[in-house]
């Protein structure tokens, strides 16, 4: 009995130190890439949930600009916001970096994802030891993102040029992966800061191979670096000093990078279960161990994964698994069987939790699907090196809860999107022009009464998502047919126009589901 109470007591001093970290920043996020040679249309592929109801909810279009010598670029810290209808968060001016001459156009999403040259980012945040933090910088993860597909077009340029920002200017947030794709690769990047009122950052990249796929989330998974092989490893200048300086390391042991800067990430089984979860949807045949502290930086596919198979993972929560939280919520069918109740759902909220004994969310012992009720929006990135970087770059994009929406295609060189999708939906509180009320509303409603409602909600999204996927290859042909490299205008306006319509359709389609719900299961409430 003492060493269970020893082990939870330390889990929960972890959890602590993890909550320190991430709490100001809270992005829960999970982030999945695969190499080209992983993928069914030998796309390369990175995505994320941003799993956060405090961030923006809207998207839009950052076009390219240039610039004059001497402008600037204003640089912000995201502040915790209680003033406005919603919680959510506020940005303070920090202070100013010299602009470049020439940014690139991007999809503005709250941490932005893909640029017009087919540069993707996805995010996770993984905490990292407390005392790493500093406030002596400039930059965090949103701006580095933004700065990095403004001014970047392969995944190495964009590690280089974030090395060389961060060491100049400092990083101010807690520890971050960014999963970076380009047309022929993509790198998970871990970015921590370097102490207390020190400025700059300790970092290091990782390589995917082209036949693996990899997944983070909220936990470092870079273990052994091979200093040698800079095809597969990038890293700062400072990453073994300030381990050695800060007694987290010692010359004689070996250098595991994730237990260096991040053990306590390691011990978080709302972290680690996604990556089993990942990994074994995709490899059963590796039988991974679901109660394991740690899983390899990658695995290779039983098969080619399709894009399908990656927007079903994002809807997962452990359904048909010991860990659906579900499975204990059950009722007497007509025929006296235990069945799970209708109300069992895998959204629950903090009170939920507690009042079914639940151990789900963020505590020590706590489950976490990679599908929950407070994602903002979700992608997944698809870039390609047989097609011109105006067709061959897309982002596939949902809002609120990926279980109940559906992904849309937004592609990487389209001038602008619909005014649904540009307006944001959290500081002013309810509104009928904002896109992500349609798809919060469903899975608010939805989430009530899962066991049921769940069927009109595949019954509406599946229709709509194969349709999009089954006439993408068809759309992509017709683009290409009116593209000239020299004036591409004709291929950028079609697509824009389709990522619109597409756009628009969805949110038609999720007031009508909500209404539905709203209806239909009135006399169960």
């Amino acid at each position: 009995m003492k060493n269970i109470i020893f082990i939870i007591c330390i889990l929960i001093i972890n959890y602590t130190a993890f909550a320190q970290t991430t709490d100001a920043f809270r992005d829960e996020c999970t982030t999945i890439t695969m190499g080209k040679k992983a993928t069914d249309d030998g796309s390369v592929r990175t995505s994320h949930t941003d799993d956060s109801h405090r961030t923006r909810s809207n998207v839009f279009i950052t076009p390219a600009k240039d610039h004059k010598q001497g402008e600037t670029v204003t640089m912000y810290k995201r502040v915790w916001c209680d003033t406005t209808k919603m919680k959510s968060y506020r940005s303070d001016s920090i202070g100013v970096i010299p602009q470049i001459e020439h940014t690139f156009a991007y999809v503005n999403s709250a941490y932005p994802c893909l640029n017009e040259k087919q540069l993707g980012i996805g995010e996770s945040t993984i905490g990292g030891r407390p005392s790493l933090q500093s406030d002596n910088g400039l930059i965090d993860c949103q701006r580095l993102c933004t700065l990095l597909l403004e001014r970047c077009t392969t995944a190495r340029h964009a590690i280089s040029t974030c090395g060389d920002l961060l060491k100049k200017y400092g990083w101010i947030d807690a520890g971050e992966c960014l999963t970076i794709a380009d047309k022929n690769e993509v790198w998970h990047l871990e970015i921590y800061g370097p102490g207390k009122g020190n400025k700059g950052a300790v970092w290091v990249a990782q390589r995917v191979p082209d036949e693996h796929v990899a997944v983070t989330a909220n936990a470092s998974t870079i273990k052994e670096i091979d200093t040698n092989n800079k095809d597969f490893f990038l890293f700062s200048d400072n990453i073994f000093s300030l381990a050695l300086d800060s007694g987290w390391w010692k010359k004689e042991k070996p250098f595991v990078f994730c237990y260096v800067y991040a053990p306590q990430s390691r011990t978080m089984l709302a972290c680690r279960r996604r990556e089993w979860r990942v990994f074994d949807l995709l490899a059963p045949s590796l039988k991974l161990d679901p109660n394991a502290e740690n899983y390899p930086f990658s695995i290779k596919p039983d098969s080619l994964v399709s894009l399908e198979k990656m927007m079903t993972i994002f809807k997962d929560y452990y359904e048909g698994t010991e860990f659906d939280m579900r499975k204990n919520i059950t009722v007497a069918n007509q025929d006296g069987k235990m069945v799970i109740s209708p109300l069992a759902n895998p959204f629950m909220n903090a009170d939920e939790l507690k009042i079914h004994k639940v151990n789900g969310g963020w505590n020590a012992l706590g489950e976490r699907p990679i599908a929950v009720r407070f994602t903002m929006y979700g992608t997944i990135i698809q870039c390609r090196n047989w097609l011109p970087d105006e067709i061959g770059g897309i982002v596939w994009f949902a809002l609120d809860n990926i279980a109940s929406s559906v992904y849309v295609p937004i592609y990487g060189s389209i001038t602008d999107l619909p005014n649904t999708y540009k307006t944001c939906g959290r500081k002013t509180g309810f509104s009928k022009d904002a896109a992500w009320w349609a798809f919060n509303r469903v899975g608010t409603i939805a989430a009530k009464r899962w066991g049921e409602m769940q069927k009109d909600v595949k019954q509406t999204w599946q229709p709509f998502q194969s349709k999009l996927l089954n006439q993408q290859k068809n759309i992509e042909k017709e683009a290409l047919d009116k593209f000239d490299p020299k004036k591409p205008i004709k291929t950028i306006q079609f697509l824009t126009n389709y990522s619109n319509e597409q756009a628009n359709t969805a949110v038609k389609m999720a007031w009508k589901l909500g209404d539905l719900l709203w209806t239909k299961y009135d006399e169960l409430w």
